[in-house]
């Protein structure tokens, strides 16, 4: 087949905001979205794969301020450090845009101007609560808990002039397209969600400017105004192929767009969905074929957080375990729709029990034995058995139910499909006992015919596994040779003993001691205690008598559940001396509801009964908040009964 008529496959993952090194989490995207564009490839699509860094926007003007350099010097050390691991991990992307491009933006600047002399935006006011991480504007019925219903941070009152796109004057040709195209979205809980959530109840107009920060792309006719990030940012998997407003865009955007799959983390699946569309419909473009919203990858000890000290990086994982082996990991564990979770204990077990035991030790006996019995070199014999026929139909099988699963995205699920292949391997070689044909001459080409068998099916397997583990793949094939094998087999995997590796872990990531925990530290820690406050506006003062009607005990959570209809609520069932209380609270990110049961807590008792989500919240949990937003339940310092007074 020729290049020409190659069908073509145009993948994009979302740009990595230039705010910070991205952790495992954010490198999980640009994985999965390298293993999906390597299987299209094998299966003989013409391929363009694109990645890339998105830098504009308030955030990075403040942290470029903080480290006393050019917001254009912190995205291009920013940038060159995302390229670094995107490399690092092996990944084959075609195109890595960043929205400091001059192209880019010079096209950004021809879509407002277009979308503004067309009458799809327009001038006026913003007022509205904003959120400066998140670089949104939010009405107060948006709020969860009052505060942002993204990341859960706190809002702040703004008003400004802006620029304003009807998001209304599309929103029904979108939800007809939703209904129509079921499969655009997925999963589809994630259709679901915005269908209910934002475009039924209706849309509200979108603001597309800003004027109280600089680093942004400039409206050209009101050089005041810079364009709101995400009209910045979402145009990049258009800009990127050469899409042109004027009308003259490259053959390149003719043959791919639109694309076939974005692929994104759920947590911004309203703007490519809602935002992203709308735009698209504006400027007279087809819509995507498919957007899909992947889980997060949790830390052990919930969503990954620099001020919670648990952030894990791709680059230290490599250090530990080699770069196939943390591709394997974030690819294999992370289920279609909920959430993962990695830690370095299942880094370990993953690596000692799959890759080193399953796989690698598979390949060494194999290669081990066909030098030892054969001289390296073995052919098929033809001595067929029973037990054989089990082993070629799930030679046969794989590829096909691997092609399923990845039809539909479900990675985790087509890798397993090639692990049952390397398991059916093992059991093989246990049916057949070559040791023990070795010892009878008269089984030689039995013999010959197993180990002939056995290097078809790992050779099968290896060749699939070159989508998720290049690497990998590309050793086992070369040690295996189709039969002439190599002399010294290569250890693919190094088992690693658990505790040797937390020790390391720990010398590299040192918990603080109690004294430092408590402030009671050196000068030095003192310093450093000292920056880390937080002041907050001042609330009116209240009289003893008024804080004496609020009542707070400890209780005792004893069941917790997750709010189907939000993104943000936790339901507790909250033992306070006999009674017990359900309370709903906005801490989702923050806690697994597994994680909530059986911690003793800090309750006001008698609020008002109010519904949220549709659900009866009957109190509140007390929690402290640090400066990123991240929450901390208050706990009893000493083991208190539920129910116990708090005075």
């Amino acid at each position: 087949m020729s290049e020409n008529q190659k069908p073509k496959y145009y993948i994009t993952t979302a740009i990595a905001y230039t705010s910070g090194k991205p952790h495992i989490g954010n490198t999980y995207e640009i994985v999965l979205a390298d293993a999906i564009a390597r299987y299209k490839r094998s299966q003989g699509y013409d391929v363009f794969f694109q990645t890339g860094t998105d830098e504009h926007g308030q955030k990075i003007e403040l942290k470029a301020n903080e480290a006393g350099i050019t917001p254009k010097e912190f995205v291009d050390n920013v940038s060159t450090e995302i390229k670094r691991i995107w490399d690092l991990m092996d990944t084959s992307y075609d195109k890595f845009i960043r929205t400091t491009d001059a192209d880019h933006e010079k096209q950004v600047q021809k879509i407002f101007k277009k979308l503004y002399d067309q009458g799809d935006i327009y001038k006026g006011y913003y007022e509205g609560m904003y959120c400066t991480p998140c670089e949104s504007f939010f009405t107060e019925s948006q709020l969860v808990d009052g505060k942002c219903p993204d990341c859960g941070r706190e809002v702040q009152p703004a008003k400004e002039e802006a620029y304003f796109f009807k998001m209304s004057k599309y929103a029904d040709r979108l939800i007809e397209h939703i209904n129509t195209h079921p499969e655009f979205i997925q999963p589809v809980s994630r259709k679901n969600e915005m269908m209910n959530n934002f475009l039924l109840p209706g849309l509200q107009d979108l603001c597309v400017s800003r004027t109280s920060f600089k680093w942004g792309i400039p409206v050209d006719f009101d050089p005041k105004h810079v364009t709101y990030v995400w009209l910045d940012a979402l145009t990049n998997y258009i800009t990127g192929i050469g899409y042109d407003a004027d009308g003259n865009s490259t053959e390149q955007f003719n043959k791919l767009w639109p694309a076939d799959l974005h692929l994104i983390g759920k947590d911004i699946i309203r703007f490519h969905t809602i935002y992203w569309p709308i735009f698209l419909m504006a400027l007279d473009l087809p819509l995507p074929k498919q957007v899909f919203g992947h889980p997060w990858l949790l830390q052990g000890d919930g969503k990954m957080s620099k001020s919670k000290g648990n952030v894990l990086y791709a680059d230290e994982l490599v250090d530990f375990f080699g770069v196939d082996a943390v591709r394997y990991f974030v690819l294999h564990e992370m289920p279609f729709e909920n959430d993962g979770v990695i830690t370095w204990e299942l880094m370990v077990e993953r690596l000692n029990s799959d890759l080193a035991n399953t796989l690698g030790n598979l390949v060494n006996r194999t290669v081990s034995m066909t030098n030892k019995y054969f001289g390296g070199t073995v052919t098929d014999k033809g001595v067929a058995e029973d037990v054989d026929a089990d082993l070629k139909a799930v030679i046969e099988n794989t590829p096909k139910a691997v092609d399923a699963k990845m039809n539909d995205l479900r990675v985790a699920d087509a890798i397993t499909e090639i692990f049952n292949l390397f398991k059916r391997c093992n059991k093989y070689i246990d049916e057949t006992m070559p040791w023990a044909l070795a010892k009878d001459e008269a089984k030689k080409d039995r013999l010959e015919t197993v180990l002939w068998n056995l290097i078809q099916g790992i050779s099968a397997g290896a060749r699939l596994l070159e989508s998720f583990m290049p690497s990998t793949s590309k050793k086992i094939l070369e040690q295996l040779g189709d039969g002439h094998v190599t002399q010294k087999p290569e250890i693919l995997f190094q088992r690693l003993d658990l505790e040797e590796v937390m020790k390391k872990v720990e010398e590299l990531h040192p918990h603080k001691d109690d004294a430092a925990e408590n402030g009671s530290g050196d000068a030095a820690d003192g310093a450093e205690k000292e920056d880390a406050v937080i002041d907050i506006e001042p609330k009116d003062e209240i009289t003893f008598e008024q804080f004496g009607t609020m009542q707070f005990q400890v209780g005792e959570i004893i069941a917790c559940e997750e709010v189907k209809k939000s993104k943000k609520l936790l339901c507790s069932q909250v033992k306070i001396g006999s009674q017990v209380k359900q309370i709903v609270s906005g801490i989702k990110a923050h806690y697994t509801p597994e994680e909530m049961v059986g911690k003793k807590v800090m309750v006001l008792v008698n609020l008002k009964p109010a519904k949220l989500a549709g659900v009866l919240s009957e109190g509140m949990l007390l929690c402290a908040e640090d400066a990123d937003g991240n929450l901390s339940l208050m706990v009893p310092e000493k083991d208190m009964p539920a129910g116990a007074e708090i005075c």
